[in-house]
């Protein structure tokens, strides 16, 4: 981010977009509240056991931050999971597996919140059975609560607010202890395929394949249109439709202002802020530190949602052994262009 910084203060008069605001009070005002609600309000408000352990799980991990989840409450104690059609990515997620882990990472959150107030979360699902080759309207479960005192809470649910993807590139001065890789993948469930890779021969590798896979999504117009048309440009829009990919803050948002990073100028592959973005992302991917995956035998519906809820709970054991963590999912996609 300090290179782009720099590059943004070499653009002729761009920098009078913050000084005509007033700097302090410009920097000061652009936080979207209204889209960060939810983080700052789960659990706190509902004494439906169901509404507490949902609170929570809207705060899920998903592709594109897409948050495609639909609940309907159901009798005192149960709901249906299912989807919002309009929220999928039928470009880089063709067969909607990349949207039915994030159901998974919702689904985890929801049973460790209902845990964390005692209460067992009995899950039935693909009720309907599994929705094939796409998502169809079939809902992924239905979920009933109830009170059990044998029910423990687990330690990693105290990593809710810290869980974070990162957006920087990592300090290439200290190495990831290959213990603590190791402790990541070992709270996945029974079954999931796992591993670490800590040697630094095999991370330049990744590295390499994440970059071109990376490059091909990015080269590739419509896989990159699908991320640009997603993004949300400042705090107007993203408190006005908060999903998506947040471009707020008040550094990307005078861009904006400037006329500099907008819709359009992303949309411009020959512009310096395509240019602009490639080079920042360059930076996070070649300098990863270490890998962990997690992966099944089998690619059904079943398998994907708990890959799902397998990656947040490896996530959030990383917030808590105070490692940074960024998913790569490029290389994995099914559209033609990426084989």
């Amino acid at each position: 981010m300090a290179k782009s910084r720099r590059l943004f203060l070499r653009i002729a008069g761009s920098t009078a977009v913050i000084a005509a605001a007033g700097a302090v009070g410009f920097a000061a005002t652009r936080t979207p509240d209204k889209a960060l609600a939810p983080w700052s309000v789960a659990g706190s408000t509902y004494t439906d056991a169901r509404m507490r352990a949902l609170s929570y799980a809207v705060l899920a991990p998903n592709p594109h931050n897409q948050q495609p989840w639909l609940v309907t409450l159901e009798g005192d104690d149960s709901f249906t999971l299912s989807y919002d059609l309009d929220q999928m990515l039928p470009h880089t997620d063709p067969f909607n597996r990349q949207i039915v882990i994030g159901l998974g990472c919702f689904l985890e959150l929801m049973r460790m919140a209902a845990a964390s107030d005692g209460y067992r979360a009995d899950v039935d699902l693909f009720p309907k059975g599994q929705p094939e080759p796409l998502l169809d309207g079939r809902p992924i479960a239905r979920v009933t609560l109830a009170k059990d005192a044998s029910v423990a809470a687990s330690p990693l649910f105290a990593e809710v607010f810290n869980r974070r993807s990162n957006k920087e590139p990592f300090d290439t001065s200290r190495p990831v202890a290959p213990a603590d890789l190791a402790a990541i993948t070992s709270v996945a469930g029974a079954g999931a395929i796992t591993g670490t890779v800590s040697d630094g021969e095999t991370i330049d590798h990744l590295r390499d394949i994440s970059w071109r896979a990376h490059l091909v999504e990015v080269e590739t117009p419509r896989t990159y249109m699908e991320s640009v048309e997603v993004m949300r440009f400042g705090k107007a829009e993203i408190n006005a439709k908060p999903d998506g990919i947040d471009m707020g803050g008040p550094f990307l948002e005078a861009l904006n202002l400037a006329g500099i990073l907008t819709r359009d100028t992303l949309a411009d592959m020959s512009s310096q802020a395509y240019a602009q973005g490639i080079d920042m992302y360059r930076e996070i991917l070649w300098s990863a530190m270490g890998y962990v995956y997690v992966g099944a035998a089998e690619n059904t519906r079943l398998d994907q949602i708990a890959a799902g809820r397998d990656w947040v709970r490896m996530n959030l054991k990383a917030a808590q052994l105070g490692l940074a963590i960024h998913p790569l999912s490029q290389a994995l996609q099914e559209y033609p262009e990426m084989d």
